[in-house]
């Protein structure tokens, strides 16, 4: 192939030539035998923070174009590693890349070197931790292929070329470049900044700088008109005075003026806060008190803030917490644009005993599977007045989860036409000592009230179900009624050969399935291994196996349409030859979903076989099109606030294992055959189901193991890249700007990398 051509022209391995110079340790064999117990033998170096460094021996390299190809396997999942280039000389400079590396895999990205390198540093990760070097070359390149190769890179990860052809980029960077020369550096650093991923750590107070401020500014240039009277509900009891002196300047401070604070003191004993709260209600008319005569708890003291209220829209506050000056204005905004808004939630923050900011929750649109699971809406939340008062307010008894519950009683009325996210920060929860913002396990008794609330929910909504706690404090699961009698399900297994995977997929799928109601179709295609077709003969004696040849060129798309053809059952699941189930109630668990009537497509956790994750739900528009969700994490990671662990809506999920009605699938007309052979067929399936009004899903509690693209093989040739590159093409022909603004998703976290960093 070319690159391979390419690649010997010239090629530096660095792999034998690392010296640790600084913060880095050999482990010894005796040590990582003892870490073997821990699965962690196969690490060579520990990294003892930041400064790790391995200088490269003998690392001169001329001027020009390389690849870069880098492999660890870490203990991290997704790792940052620096390769410093020091070009000598007077100048004494260098040049430093950054190349997020996931275990285990082969790390590429181009690097332009304008002269001579003396010596080169490698950091191979940021923080503490065990790692090998398992792979580790520069390869020089020809700068036509490099420029075609940034071109590409731009074109899929770039939010400002997306859509776009490799020459049109070009173009376009070009005539925004002063020279030649300039021309190349511009679309080398538009390169660069794809590989850059911010964490919500240190990383977040840059963001606050770069990308808020901007923001901030924006909103400072907008004028809006009056709109509703929005009421801020302000429950105290012996709240810590400076918390709340704050609490209430923030509302002072907002932009929009038209609201009223409605403040229910139940019953304190500290004077201070009396002082504090009846000094606020004679300097501002829109501050208005009640101090209730004997304590409630939060509930009942927050319905008596609701009576104080005349507001078109109350809005909930905690007493210690912070609104962002803009969070009232944002609201409005969105209001004037939906007048019909029953709910609207912002993104928030948490704010440090010392007033630093952290652990941002960008949160998805309306979710409401994932809303059953966890209250991710949480704060901001502002409310039609006229919904709250007519479920009846806060509920006595539901202390600790009552907001949680106030929304489960909305539920019934709220969808995505009246639901309103706002993509900002607009809350800041104070974290101090005893706070849930702090620690969950702070108010244990908070989990436990949610699920009393969850339980009224399904109770009188959902017949037969039965909701429980999740697998992490404050998260629930709804086990979900199957129909009786059980509906057959078909499995569609397309195969050509392969018998290494397929006999270990097959029996796993035929031994470890308590699902008492399926059939396999073996969708055959041409395989001529002798000791498949003998293992296939072999296994269509079982009477829940059938085997069905495919005789035509390999179409994936087309193949399962087929399948679907000969199915006898009410629901379809389409699955890889190279799946194997973990736990036996996956199928059961994907079914009791795929009935539900609201629910088109049904996805499940899968997992590499080296227990990270391969599969925790696809978001679109991460690397052009699609990506899977926390990619690469620990299996026992709890993923970006939970998700990993929590049943949610998706707009897609793979269809390496994927459950759906026949009728769904035919009322849709199946997979696209034509255009999506091999790749993204799943994607755009999910996406034509959502279209005519169905919610997609995922659950963590169907488990498999997914050895991907092992029968298939990687898009490693020219042809194969360059059909993939024609299915990408069609994808963003087809759904355009959906795949940039998926609503499970935030347009404040990357599209870059799979790992819910920062954009």
């Amino acid at each position: 192939m070319l690159f391979g051509f390419l690649r010997n022209l010239f090629r530096a391995r660095f792999l034998n030539r690392l010296h640790p110079s600084g913060g880095i340790e050999a482990l010894l064999p005796a040590a990582r035998e003892m870490l073997g117990k821990d699965g962690n033998s196969s690490f060579h170096w520990e990294a003892k923070g930041e400064e790790a460094q391995f200088c490269v021996i003998g690392s001169q390299l001329l001027a020009g174009w390389y690849m870069l190809e880098l492999e660890l396997e870490h203990d991290q999942g997704v790792c940052d590693s620096n390769i410093s280039f020091d070009f000598g000389g007077n100048l004494g400079s260098s040049k430093t890349v950054l190349v997020p590396v996931k275990s285990g895999r082969v790390a590429k990205r181009l690097v332009f070197l304008p002269r001579k390198v003396v010596a080169t540093r490698f950091s191979p990760m940021q923080s503490v931790g065990q790692f090998t070097v398992s792979h580790f070359d520069l390869i020089r390149l020809a700068p036509w292929f490099a420029y075609d190769r940034l071109a590409q890179r731009l074109v899929n990860m770039s939010r400002h070329y997306r859509g776009r052809h490799k020459t049109e980029v070009v173009n376009l960077i070009r005539s925004s470049a002063r020279d030649e020369t300039q021309q190349w550096r511009l679309l080398l650093a538009h390169y660069d900044d794809t590989f850059v991923r911010l964490r919500s750590g240190r990383d977040y107070l840059d963001w606050i700088e770069n990308v808020e401020r901007l923001q901030r500014n924006v909103l400072q240039c907008e004028s809006i008109p009056a709109g509703p009277l929005i009421s801020l509900l302000l429950p105290t009891f012996n709240s810590d005075v400076s918390y709340l002196r704050d609490c209430i300047e923030s509302v002072i401070r907002q932009s929009y003026r038209r609201w009223e604070l409605c403040i229910a003191d139940d019953c304190s004993s500290d004077p201070e806060v009396f002082s504090c709260l009846r000094s606020y209600v004679e300097k501002d008319n829109r501050i208005r008190l009640v101090e209730r005569i004997e304590n409630g708890h939060i509930s009942a003291a927050s319905n008596s803030a609701l009576e104080l209220a005349s507001g078109e829209y109350v809005a909930l506050l905690d007493h210690d917490d912070l609104l962002a000056p803009f969070a009232l204005h944002c609201v409005v905004s969105e209001i004037l644009v939906n007048p019909g808004a029953q709910l609207l939630y912002s993104d928030e923050d948490k704010v440090s005993e010392s007033g630093e900011r952290f652990e941002p929750h960008f949160k998805p649109a309306w979710n409401p599977d994932l809303l059953l699971s966890q209250n991710y809406i949480c704060h901001l939340a502002v409310f039609s007045t006229s919904l709250v008062r007519r479920v009846g307010g806060f509920r006595l008894g539901f202390e600790g989860s009552q907001d949680h519950d106030l929304l489960l009683r909305c539920f019934p009325y709220l969808d995505s036409r009246n639901v309103v996210h706002i993509p900002r920060i607009l809350y800041h929860w104070r974290s101090c000592n005893g706070s849930t913002a702090q620690s969950v396990e702070a108010k244990s008794y908070t989990g436990a009230a949610g699920l009393a609330g969850l339980r009224d929910l399904v109770k009188s909504s959902i017949p037969g179900a039965k909701a429980e706690m999740g697998r992490l404090p404050n998260t629930y699961r709804i086990r979900y009624p199957i129909p009786v009698p059980e509906p057959l399900v078909s499995l569609l297994i397309p195969t050509r050969d392969g018998y290494e995977i397929l006999k270990p997929c097959l029996d796993a799928i035929l031994e470890r399935t308590s699902y008492p109601n399926f059939e396999v179709l073996i969708l055959d295609n041409q395989s001529t291994c002798l000791k498949t077709l003998e293992y296939l003969e072999r296994m269509s004696a079982d009477p829940r196996v059938s085997v069905h040849r495919w005789n035509h060129s390999f179409n994936y798309s087309a193949i399962n349409n087929f399948g679907a053809t000969k199915a006898r059952g009410e629901l379809l699941a389409l699955v890889n030859n190279d799946i194997e189930p973990i736990n036996t109630e996956w199928l059961s668990e994907m079914v009791s979903h795929a009935c539900r009537p609201e629910i088109g497509c049904v996805g499940a956790k899968l997992y590499y076989p080296n227990d990270t994750i391969q599969h925790g739900g696809v978001i679109l528009g991460i690397g052009g099109v699609a990506g899977h969700a926390h990619k690469y994490f620990g299996r026992n990671d709890f993923g970006y606030f939970s998700r990993l662990n929590l049943v949610q809506n998706l707009s897609a999920v793979t269809g390496a294992c994927l459950v759906i009605r026949k009728a769904v699938f035919d009322q849709v007309g199946g997979l696209e055959s034509e255009n999506l052979a091999i790749a993204f067929n799943d994607v755009d399936l999910c996406m034509r189901v959502r279209e005519v009004g169905f919610r997609n899903l995922w659950t963590p509690f169907a488990e498999l193991y997914h050895h991907e693209s092992v029968s298939r093989g990687a898009d490693d040739t020219l042809t194969k890249r360059l059909r993939a590159q024609k299915e990408a093409e069609y994808m963003r022909k087809q759904w355009g700007p959906k795949l940039d603004s998926d609503p499970a998703y935030n347009p404040n976290l990357t599209l870059i990398h799979e790992d819910f960093s920062l954009a």
